[in-house]
């Protein structure tokens, strides 16, 4: 296997990358919690709940090789303090995923009917806009080659926009399930009714973070 320092004589990007599909495991878990939760299988979602701790550890890791060793002075034009930026975003999706984990694992949830059907759509939108980052990611390697410039920076600030418009969606539909948990509030306990809202909040971060992700990047080819 090859080592983070040996990435970075190929690309700068490629530790970020090598980072970012580690991250992927982590969110690509996340559907799956909810699912043990609706079938309310606490065995599944305990499991799960742990092995996301443990990809945020190796993502974790991998994070920390990077930063150890990053060069001081790069011979490629990018920002040194503009990757580390990204990196840091990165790494705080895979912590909002443990920390979804960790939320649902204090004590046996139910969701009620009512929140189903939005959270749903919540969560799948949610997705969408990390799985649209993650795409843009993978295109660096290709903005490299055309040295920052081109039909290749106009297609990754277009996909920039497209995540813009992914978390604005999220936005509303985040709204109406907030109206949907404080209209039914009364079919919970309080401490139901703020365990559900810290759970909507730590979700909503993925897309959010995924949307930083995005402008992070293209305030980086925008230098160029």
């Amino acid at each position: 296997m090859r080592t983070i320092a040996k990435l970075f004589g190929r690309s700068p990007f490629g530790p970020l990358q090598t980072h970012m599909e580690r991250v992927a495991q982590c969110v690509a878990k996340v559907p799956e919690l909810f699912a043990a939760l609706q079938r309310q299988d606490q065995a599944a979602l305990a499991t799960l709940a742990v092995e996301i701790s443990q990809l945020e550890h190796a993502a974790d890791q991998v994070k920390n090789d990077i930063r150890n060793n990053l060069p001081k002075r790069m011979f490629l034009p990018v920002d040194r303090s503009a990757l580390l930026d990204m990196l840091s975003t990165q790494d705080s999706i895979a912590d909002r995923c443990e920390d979804i984990g960790i939320l649902l694992s204090l004590r046996q949830m139910d969701m009620i009917e009512a929140l189903r059907g939005p959270f749903a759509l919540f969560l799948e939108r949610n997705v969408e806009a990390f799985q649209m980052a993650h795409r843009l990611i993978r295109e660096l390697d290709e903005l490299v080659e055309s040295s920052f410039g081109g039909a290749e920076a106009d297609k990754v600030k277009n996909m920039v926009e497209d995540v813009a418009r992914k978390e604005h969606e999220v936005d509303l539909v985040q709204r109406e399930l907030i109206k949907t948990l404080f209209s039914h509030e009364d079919q919970m306990t309080y401490g139901q009714f703020h365990l559900w809202n810290q759970v909507f909040q730590t979700t909503a971060a993925l897309s959010n973070l995924s949307e930083r992700l995005a402008f992070q990047l293209r305030m980086t080819v925008e230098l160029k």
